[in-house]
Parts: structure tokens; sequence; C-alpha cells
């Protein structure tokens, strides 16, 4: 009798077996595929976290490049404008092009309040001060009615010369924000005249 019972039970855990294999094959399968959607969802993630990553950085990289020759554009045209005013040879068509490069300037400006980061703005807004306060020296210049003290022609132009190492530290500033090693200790060429 015994081997009966123990052969009932065989055939019970058996067929118990073949009716469960199926449920438990399909939960176990329902498992594996949760499993690997979940890991296909955070690679998506993490990529679409890096491109954001660098999408942001590119248009940082563009304001920047954007500022950069702005500001350099009106610093050149603001110092030829105190040449000419120098020699008395200013005429409307070269306030224009100083106007013009002002503006870019300005608009530079603006994107980059919207897009750079602190530091950056800092070195920018120093800049554009620096830039400002020449600018009325050169115009109150021309009017005849220089400032008594920093208005003369040499003492803008110095200010605008000695503009290159508050350069540098703008260049620095946008080149640690981009992740870029620090460029050239150096003045550029293109800022001494």
């Amino acid at each position: 009798m015994e081997n009966a019972l123990l052969a009932l039970a065989g055939a019970v855990v058996a067929v118990t077996g073949t009716l469960l294999a199926p449920i438990l094959s399909q939960r176990m399968l329902g498992r594996v595929q949760a499993e690997q959607f979940d890991r296909q969802r955070l690679v998506a993630e993490a990529q679409w976290e890096r491109e954001q990553r660098l999408a942001e950085v590119e248009k940082r990289r563009a304001c920047y490049v954007t500022a950069n020759s702005g500001y350099r554009r009106y610093r050149i045209e603001l110092m030829k404008y105190l040449w000419r005013v120098h020699k008395g040879e200013a005429t409307p068509e070269a306030r224009a092009e100083l106007d013009e490069a002002r503006h870019a300037m300005h608009a530079a400006f603006a994107e980059a309040q919207m897009v750079a980061s602190d530091a950056v703005l800092a070195e920018l807004d120093a800049l554009t001060q620096v830039l400002a306060g020449q600018y009325s020296r050169t115009m109150r210049l021309e009017e005849g009615r220089p400032r008594p003290e920093g208005g003369s022609f040499e003492e803008i132009q110095a200010v605008l010369l000695r503009l290159g190492d508050q350069w540098k530290g703008m260049r620095a500033a946008m080149r640690a924000d981009l992740g870029v090693a620090p460029g050239p200790a150096s003045d550029s060429p293109a800022l001494d005249g």
C-alpha cells in the first residue's frame, strides 16, 4: 500500500508540475521582460540627459562666441572712433559703425544673461561697465567737454588698451564653464590695437 501511496503522490506532483510549468515560465518570462524594459528605459533616459547636457553646452558655447566677438568688435570700433575724435575726423558714418557695434554687443550681453553662468556674467558685466564708461568719456571728449579726471584721449585709450587683462578673465571663465582647459596666458594680438 505504501508503494501505491508513493506512486499516487509522485503522480500528483508530476501532474501539478506539468500544470504549473506554463504559468511559472510565463511569470518568469514576464519578469525578465519587465527587467529588460526597465534597463532599456534607463538607457534611453541616460541618453536623453546626455544629449540635453551636450545641447546646453553647445548653446552656451555659441553664446560665448557671440559675446566674445561682439565685445571685441565694440572695443575696436570704440578705439577707432576715439582716434577719429582725437584727430578731429569723426563722421556720422563712423558714429553709425560704432553704434552698430555697440548694439551688437548689447544684444550679445542680453543673450548671455539668459544662458551664461554667474561667473561668466560677472566678467561680462564688469567689461560692459568699463566699455560704457569709456564710451561716455569718448562722447564727452567729442562734444568738447571731457571729464576732468580720466577724460583725455590718452587716459581713455590707456583704459581701452588695458582691457586685455579683463578679457583674459572673461575668456578663462567662459572656458571653465564649458569644461575646456585654460587657454594661453599671453595677450591676444587682436586685443592690442
